[in-house]
C-alpha cells in the first residue's frame, strides 16, 4: 500500500535515507507498504480541518478577496479591441481583424 508524504525540499535527503521514494510523475515522495509509516510520521500530510472550512469568513476578508479577484490587470500597451462577430475571444478571425484595428 502506498502512502504519500509531504517532504520539504530541505529534508528530502533524510527521507530518502529512511527509504522514501520520489514519484516524478506526481512530484511527491511516498513509501511502500513494506516500510513502517511511524518512522515517517513528521511528513504525513495533515487531514483538512472540516470545522474550519465550514466556518464562514469574516465580511471584511470576503470583501477584500472579492475586490482583489475582480481586478483585471493588463499591461501598459493593452488596447481593448471591439468584437464585431461571435467568434471566440482568443481566435483572430478576418472580420474582427479588418474592422477592429484602427486605420
Amino acid at each position: 500500500m502506498r502512502h504519500d508524504l509531504k517532504v520539504p525540499f530541505a529534508e528530502k535527503d533524510q527521507a530518502k535515507k529512511l527509504g522514501a521514494r520520489w514519484d516524478a510523475a506526481r512530484k511527491r515522495w511516498y513509501i511502500d507498504g513494506g516500510l513502517d509509516p511511524a518512522v515517517f510520521a513528521r511528513w504525513q500530510p495533515a487531514p483538512h480541518d472540516a470545522s474550519a472550512a465550514a466556518a464562514p469568513a469574516p465580511a471584511s476578508r470576503r470583501a477584500a478577496s472579492a475586490s482583489a479577484e475582480a481586478k483585471v490587470q493588463v499591461g501598459s500597451r493593452y488596447v481593448a479591441l471591439p468584437r464585431v462577430c461571435d467568434c471566440l475571444p482568443w481566435e483572430d478571425c478576418d472580420a474582427c481583424r479588418l474592422q477592429a484595428w484602427p486605420k
